[in-house]
């Protein structure tokens, strides 16, 4: 005999969107039952997440981390102090006491087993490999805003004083609401997309919500308008097809939008410029 004593784990997911299913790991469970012994080690830095995620809310996230943790120090306490029914448990079942499965943002990963002769370098072993590990090696994600940045900043370059205000498009099925719109005989529409995702489904799942959300709208639109999108690229070279799918998927969608990638920013300003000059009279 080798003494190995059985173990399970959970690994607990933070799941920035629930529609493109992107997660990152933040915290780790584990469960010797012959020991009576549940370990949790969560985060409590969000450097990494931040840099997936840069519209995270560092203060609701932290917060969460600290509840997790305080919920799954008290069954821990449970097992050992009041003597809890704990070899009939797996790790899953024990999180889920403290955190119970829902659509939030925290999920916990499906079960994994294994045997151990001594938990404390198995623990560790695993929060190395499903949490700690890819902190110093995950590029920082951009986001909607990040994408729109450089046509800001070239719109204001070239003192285009073009007003955007949002306007709320009302078809028979749906609304749809834009952030950045402004008329000339009909509603221009400027979304900027962030393709620069984690994965591949992620990817073509943001465009195809966006096809989605104009075919809603294309019976019979309150307002004729047209839709401009600025896509962001992902920085990983693997995601690139995906990232041409999802050119393909918006250009399919009602109404013909215009599509943009990161190196048109010219193109796209120097036609704002021109449509604005043109309808304010060369101001």
């Amino acid at each position: 005999m080798t003494g190995k004593k059985p173990y399970s784990y959970t690994v607990l997911r933070y799941v920035h969107d629930i529609t493109t299913a992107e997660f990152v790991n933040v915290g780790l469970v584990l469960h010797v039952p012959s020991e009576r012994d549940l370990r949790v080690r969560t985060r409590h830095t969000i450097g990494r997440i931040k840099d997936l995620f840069p519209d995270l809310d560092r203060k609701a996230f932290v917060a969460a981390m600290t509840a997790v943790e305080r919920g799954l120090k008290s069954v821990a306490h449970d097992i050992a102090i009041a003597g809890m029914l704990a070899k009939d448990w797996d790790a899953a079942v024990l999180a889920r006491r403290a955190l119970p499965t829902d659509y939030s943002s925290l999920q916990w990963s499906p079960i994994g087993t294994g045997l151990t002769d001594d938990a404390d370098k198995t623990f560790n072993r695993l929060y190395e490999r499903f949490v700690s590990r890819y902190d110093e090696h995950v590029p920082r994600r951009r986001s909607d805003d990040d994408v729109w940045r450089p046509v800001r900043d070239l719109l204001e370059e070239r003192r285009v004083p073009v007003h955007f205000e949002k306007k709320e498009i009302v078809g028979k099925a749906d609304v749809i609401s834009f952030d950045r719109t402004w008329k000339n005989g009909v509603w221009h529409a400027y979304e900027a997309l962030s393709l620069d995702l984690a994965d591949a489904e992620g990817i073509k799942d943001k465009a195809r919500r966006w096809l989605g959300h104009l075919a809603a709208v294309a019976d019979r639109p309150s307002d004729e308008f047209k839709v401009n999108f600025i896509l962001g690229k992902p920085q990983t070279g693997t995601l690139l097809p995906a990232y041409e799918n999802a050119k393909a998927i918006l250009a399919c969608a009602p109404g013909g939008p215009k599509i943009y990638e990161e190196d048109e920013v010219d193109r796209l300003v120097a036609s704002i410029e021109d449509e604005y000059r043109a309808h304010t009279g060369g101001t």
